[in-house]
C-alpha cells in the first residue's frame, strides 16, 4: 500500500507533468499500471509511456484516467498554479471574491449608497470585456464590489417588472465572469460556487439565453471536475431543448455555441457519429444565419459568445484534437483566418490548441512559436492554461538540451 509520507520516486525529477501526477495518484490508489489501464480503457504500454514522460497525454486520455482515479482533470494538470498566482499577486484577489459570494443574500443596511442600473450595467460590461480580453487581474479586482452591488440591486428592485429582471440579468453576468476567472486560474471550488449563483439568478432575468449560457459554462466545469463528458452533452441537449430558436441573432449565437460544445464533448468520448452530427447542425445553423443576415460570418459575438463559419471550423479543429487526429487538426487550423477585432482569449486559445497539435506531431519549433503568439495576444490566459503547461513539458522532454527561448517560456509559464 502507498504511504502518504513516503515520496514517490520520480527518477530525480519533480512532479511537473500530467504523467508524473498520474503516477502519484495511481500509487495513492494502490493501482497497478494494468489496473489503471483497465479502468481507464487505455493500454498499459501507452499509460507507462505517459507516466515516464515519453508520450504526451491527449485530452481524451487525461479525461479517462482522471475518471478512473476519481480526481478532477484540473488536479492532474496541477491547478491552481499557486506559485505563479503568488508571483502575479492574483491569489490575494480571490479571497475577497469568495467572501462577497458568501454574503450574496445578506439583507441591506439602511442608507447604503447604490448605483443606478445604468451605472451598474456599465461596470458589469467593463468587467466582462476585461475577462474576454484575458485581463483576469483587472476583472478579479472589480468583482467583489460588483458581486455586492448586483446583490443589492436585486434586493432594491424586488417588485416584478423590467428593472427586477435587469437586476437579475446583471447579477447573472457578474456570477458568470466570476466563474470564468476562477476557472481559468484553477480555483474550481470558487468557480462552481459562482456558477451556482448564476444558476439562481439566470431564470429570474427574463432572458432564456442566460439559462442556456449557465448550462454551457457548467458543462465545461463538470467535465473538468468529473471527467464525465456525457454529462456535459446531456446539459447541452437540455439547453438546446429549452432555448427556442426564435430567429434572433443572439439566440443563434448561443445555440451555435451549444452545438459546438456538444461536438467537442462527444469527441472526448470518441463518439464520431455524434461529433459529426453536432458539427453538421452547427454548420447548417451558420449557413442559415449567413443567408438570413447577409453577412459572411454572422451572427458574430453576443454574450461574449462568437458563432459563425469561423467557429464551426474551430469546432472541427477541436474535435480532431480530442479525437487524437492532430494532422487533421492542423489542416483545419490552416483554414482559420482570425478577424482583427476578434476576442483575444479566443484567438489565444486557437494558438494554444495549434501548439498542442504541433507538439504532438513533433513539430517543436512551430509549437513554441504558436505558444509565443498566444502569450503576445493574451498573456494571463496563456500563463495559466493547463494545455500550455503540458505542451511546454512535452517540448522540454523532447530535447536533451532546451533552447534559450524554450527555457525562457517555460520559466515564464511556471513549468
Amino acid at each position: 500500500m502507498y504511504d502518504r509520507n513516503t515520496p514517490v520516486d520520480y527518477g530525480g525529477r519533480e512532479p511537473s507533468s500530467v504523467g508524473m501526477r498520474i503516477r502519484e495518484f495511481r500509487a495513492i490508489r494502490d493501482f497497478s499500471l494494468a489496473e489503471l489501464g483497465r479502468r481507464a480503457h487505455v493500454s498499459t504500454g501507452h499509460l507507462s509511456r505517459v507516466e515516464s514522460g515519453d508520450r504526451h497525454a491527449s485530452p481524451a486520455v487525461v479525461a479517462a484516467v482522471a475518471r478512473a482515479l476519481g480526481v478532477p482533470i484540473s488536479v492532474l494538470h496541477g491547478q491552481p498554479y499557486i506559485h505563479i498566482l503568488q508571483k502575479d499577486q492574483l491569489d490575494a484577489l480571490l479571497t475577497p471574491i469568495s467572501s462577497a459570494l458568501d454574503s450574496w443574500d445578506i439583507p441591506l443596511e439602511e442608507n447604503v449608497p447604490t448605483d443606478s442600473l445604468d451605472e451598474l450595467a456599465a461596470k458589469v460590461a467593463q468587467a466582462s470585456r476585461r475577462r474576454a480580453s484575458g485581463n483576469f487581474a483587472a476583472a478579479a479586482e472589480a468583482l467583489p464590489e460588483l458581486i455586492t452591488a448586483t446583490a443589492t440591486a436585486v434586493q432594491i428592485h424586488s417588485a416584478p417588472g423590467a428593472d427586477r429582471e435587469r437586476a437579475y440579468y446583471l447579477q447573472a453576468e457578474v456570477a458568470r465572469t466570476t466563474a470564468i476567472v476562477a476557472y481559468r486560474l484553477g480555483y474550481m471550488d470558487l468557480a462552481r460556487l459562482a456558477l451556482a449563483r448564476m444558476a439562481v439568478a439566470a431564470p429570474q432575468s427574463g432572458d432564456p439565453r442566460q439559462v442556456a449560457i449557465e448550462r454551457y459554462e457548467r458543462a465545461q466545469m463538470t467535465h473538468a471536475e468529473t471527467a464525465r463528458p456525457d454529462r456535459g452533452v446531456a446539459l447541452m441537449r437540455l439547453a438546446l431543448r429549452d432555448l427556442v430558436n426564435d430567429g434572433e441573432p443572439a439566440t443563434a449565437a448561443v445555440r451555435g455555441t451549444l452545438l459546438l460544445r456538444a461536438a467537442t464533448l462527444s469527441a472526448v468520448q470518441h463518439d464520431q457519429a455524434a461529433t459529426e452530427s453536432w458539427l453538421g447542425e452547427a454548420e447548417d445553423l451558420a449557413e442559415a444565419s449567413a443567408r438570413q443576415h447577409e453577412q459572411e460570418n454572422p451572427p458574430g459575438s453576443r454574450y461574449a459568445l462568437a458563432f459563425g463559419q469561423l467557429n464551426v471550423t474551430l469546432g472541427q479543429m477541436d474535435a480532431a484534437i480530442h479525437g487524437d487526429d492532430h494532422d487533421a487538426a492542423l489542416r483545419w487550423a490552416e483554414m482559420v483566418q482570425m478577424p482583427e477585432d476578434y476576442q483575444p482569449t479566443r484567438v489565444a486559445g486557437f494558438w494554444i490548441r495549434r501548439a498542442e497539435s504541433f507538439a504532438w506531431t513533433a513539430r517543436h519549433s512551430q509549437a513554441l512559436q504558436s505558444l509565443q503568439e498566444a502569450r503576445r495576444i493574451a498573456p494571463q490566459l496563456t500563463r495559466y492554461h493547463p494545455n500550455v503547461h503540458e505542451t511546454v513539458a512535452t517540448l522540454l522532454r523532447a530535447r536533451q538540451r532546451a533552447t534559450d527561448s524554450l527555457r525562457d517560456f517555460a520559466q515564464w509559464s511556471g513549468v
